[in-house]
């Protein structure tokens, strides 16, 4: 064979293999978002001066960070065949409490401790009520989340003539977690960041190496088939939730370190922005496939989407506009993927 033969081969058997890819459901959603993060960091080169300059890419890690942690438990929800619609009041409600607590004389390790717990019981709760009974998981979740930032909001009212907000300097070690000046063993990288992966980490090895996970990808299939294989289906809606609410209080918390000052509102964003991670990278909302690997380029997506987007000067309205225009397409392919239900 001739050496342009051979290039024209090894040409050809790339395409196909990348053909294989798409066409495969399991690789299918992988692929797409890594090409359209692809496309659209080369299209953020050309049109945006310094979009991939060192400080424009650690800033975009920093963000991403915080969508990225917050996206977790949407992930599992996700995974398990519900939502988590809580997500964003369960950050509004930590971020003020937890400089509340500190406010009251609380260290800040104690006041993140109590937090987190209170967000771990919260959490459980919602699992509770939504096991057995999926489709009402969003209007649940919703209304514990409107629930719990309410309840925030009076708490820190009480003895205060300043409605509600909470005057405290924020510890300077939370603020220095999500700086961008901070460095992670000597690396200029926020420690923020550096938490994120871990999270990552973690996260994608429970959920394909343990019990729990294997159960959440099996109660979407059937849940009345995963219990009679001993599939405790109630205990892992409740850890779902909880884990959910868990990492939401977390990313709340870094926010309160990142704005330098409480903000009820400050989990506003992240309502639909944690449901558009998991459905960019590429996890079926009906459940059972895709997981947390999928989410982190789904987050990855969305950062450099938003971060190309204001730099050429696009309206807030315009941004939403633009990131639904990709939203509906991705969806409609991955959507012609059959239920989990079907193949059992």
């Amino acid at each position: 064979m001739s050496a342009e033969a051979s290039v024209r081969s090894m040409g050809g058997s790339g395409v196909g293999r990348l053909t294989e890819l798409v066409k495969d459901p399991r690789t299918r959603s992988a692929v797409v978002a890594t090409a359209v993060f692809i496309g659209l960091f080369i299209a953020g080169s050309i049109v945006v001066e310094g979009f991939s300059s060192s400080l424009s890419i650690r800033s975009m890690l920093l963000f991403a960070s915080f969508l990225g942690i917050a996206s977790v438990g949407q992930t599992l929800c996700a995974v398990a065949g519900g939502l988590d619609l809580s997500i964003p009041f369960v950050i509004g409600a930590a971020n003020v409490l937890t400089l509340w607590l500190i406010s009251k004389g609380f260290s800040s390790v104690t006041a993140i401790i109590v937090m987190l717990f209170a967000a771990a019981a919260l959490g459980a709760l919602t699992g509770l009520i939504c096991s057995g009974q999926r489709e009402k998981s969003l209007l649940v979740s919703l209304g514990v989340g409107f629930a719990a930032l309410g309840a925030a909001q009076i708490i820190v009212s009480i003895g205060s003539t300043h409605a509600g907000t909470v005057y405290e300097t924020v510890p300077m070690w939370l603020t220095k977690t999500t700086s961008l000046t901070s460095k992670t063993f000597g690396v200029n990288i926020s420690p923020a960041v550096l938490i994120w992966a871990v999270i990552a980490l973690i996260v994608i090895l429970v959920t394909r190496r343990t019990i729990f996970g294997r159960g959440l990808y099996a109660m979407a299939g059937n849940e009345v088939a995963a219990s009679r294989v001993m599939v405790p289906v109630t205990r892992v809606w409740v850890i779902t939730y909880s884990l959910s609410a868990v990492f939401a209080a977390a990313a709340g918390i870094l926010l309160l370190g990142f704005g330098g000052g409480a903000f009820a509102e400050v989990g506003q964003p992240y309502l639909f922005t944690t449901v558009a991670a998991v459905v960019v990278g590429g996890t079926s909302l009906l459940g059972g496939r895709g997981g947390y690997g999928l989410t982190v380029l789904g987050v990855a997506v969305l950062t450099l989407l938003n971060t190309l987007l204001v730099g050429i000067g696009l309206s807030t309205p315009a941004q939403q506009a633009v990131l639904g225009l990709i939203i509906v397409p991705m969806v409609a392919l991955y959507g012609r993927e059959a239920h989990p239900k079907t193949q059992i």
